[in-house]
């Protein structure tokens, strides 16, 4: 579950592209963020993703996202290249493929791992699934499989790719909001070789004209009232900031509950259109679990921040990571209980806390972020100018300890802060 938005060229202040997720999945499933250097690997080796193992490609790339605890892949996540991409599982009139393949969260990170552009790793996707399907649980270990949408990005260009097991179809997207349901249409720029011969032969396209992606292959029996809601919402608040969109605007759409972050969850019923916003609290299937806003420049401006946080961003905060350090192993903890050593669990409890009294205590959770936020991007110009005058001169070693230490004290301090702040509104 989820939704993902994405702003290139003109749409942005600087021209500088932008992708953005909410993860939303099962209350109380921990989603680290977790790091993975650039590797070589020898001939016939193989990598085991979630369900089955597949052949591994000569070399890999420098990644990093945010990955639900029993899961190989990632929710969400970026690479060296630059490439950043997120999966929304989707809902098919085709039946799901009985055996086990690849999942959604796989083939994010197979994208990032392999991809050096956002075309190419579209393409490396669509590959994966013609070669391995799509199959086993992928929202809980006990679910059944998904069908999957991905939403990929690059300094240059972005891409809606939407699947039904081994058929997909992709088109290019400038200004996009994207959630559980299919949103190509007839505007597909390329898909599958079979794509429209097997909707026609299964009887879902039957009018002669070019194929519609969505009204052939969507299944109108898994309601998409909910999904078609976030999506309007989504479009509803990128449009008001066409043009306009940088970090900032894309961390208050995530965290939006009608007012961009200051309206709290829990005043509106699932009966009127304006309940359906982007930061979940609907246990227990639909809660946001993690969430990234990562601006694309071009590779060669190191260092590049992206912005990341675990829960609902509506009471937590956003944390600056670099693919160009090590980020801190407190963020990578994959616990399955709550643990004093997991970041994720520390979110989480300051979110149950929030719960109890969302319209007292989100507000109070705002103000007393402030001050720390202040004083975190003041400490972030600081170390991101002393890696660069280090990188200017070849100290790449000395670029990368200067981001590492800003990282390890950030992320100290923000989970100190947070602890103080959940024991202040208890």
């Amino acid at each position: 579950m989820g939704d993902c938005v994405v702003a290139v060229g003109e749409q942005t202040i600087g021209g500088v592209t932008l992708f953005a997720k909410n993860s939303d999945r099962r209350a109380g499933e921990c989603q680290s963020f977790v790091q993975f250097s650039e590797a070589n690997h020898p001939p016939q080796a193989r990598q085991q993703c979630t369900h089955i193992s597949i052949p591994q490609v000569a070399e890999t790339y420098r990644v990093m996202g945010h990955s639900p605890c029993w899961v190989w892949g990632f929710e969400h996540g970026v690479n060296e290249h630059a490439v950043a991409i997120g999966c929304q599982r989707i809902f098919s009139r085709e039946a799901i493929e009985p055996e086990p393949g690849l999942i959604g969260m796989d083939l994010v990170r197979l994208g990032l791992e392999r991809g050096r552009s956002a075309r190419e790793a579209l393409e490396i996707i669509a590959g994966l699934i013609e070669v391995h399907g799509q199959g086993g649980p992928s929202f809980a270990p006990d679910a059944a499989g998904d069908h999957n949408a991905f939403a990929l990005a690059d300094s240059s260009e972005a891409w809606l790719l939407e699947t039904s097991n081994r058929r997909w179809a992709a088109r290019r997207c400038a200004l996009e909001g994207v959630s559980n349901h299919y949103a190509i249409d007839s505007d597909w720029a390329f898909g599958s070789r079979d794509l429209s011969d097997f909707a026609r032969e299964e009887g879902f396209w039957k009018p002669s004209g070019r194929l519609d992606v969505a009204a052939a292959y969507g299944n109108a029996r898994c309601s998409s009232l909910t999904s078609e809601g976030r999506q309007r919402r989504s479009r509803q608040l990128l449009a008001e900031a066409s043009g306009r969109h940088d970090v900032g605007t894309l961390q208050r759409l995530l965290r939006d509950h009608l007012d961009a972050g200051t309206t709290c969850p829990g005043d509106s019923t699932p009966d009127e259109p304006r309940h359906y916003t982007l930061c979940a609290h609907s246990e227990p299937l639909h809660w946001t679990a993690s969430s990234i806003v990562a601006p694309l420049p071009n590779k060669r401006r190191d260092p590049w921040p992206i912005w990341i946080s675990f829960g609902t961003p509506c009471t937590g905060i956003f944390l600056p990571v670099y693919l160009s350090g090590v980020i801190p192993a407190v963020l990578a903890c994959r616990e399955t209980e709550p643990h004093s050593d997991s970041a994720w669990w520390t979110f989480q409890r300051l979110q149950d806390a929030a719960s109890r009294d969302p319209r007292r205590n989100t507000p109070l959770l705002r103000e007393g972020w402030a001050d720390f936020e202040a004083q975190l991007e003041r400490a972030r110009l600081i170390a991101e100018e002393a890696a660069r005058g280090a990188g200017a001169l070849g100290d790449r070693d000395r670029a990368a300890r200067d981001v590492t230490e800003f990282m390890d004290w950030a992320v100290a301090a923000a989970l100190d802060r947070a602890e103080w702040l959940r024991n202040h509104i208890e």
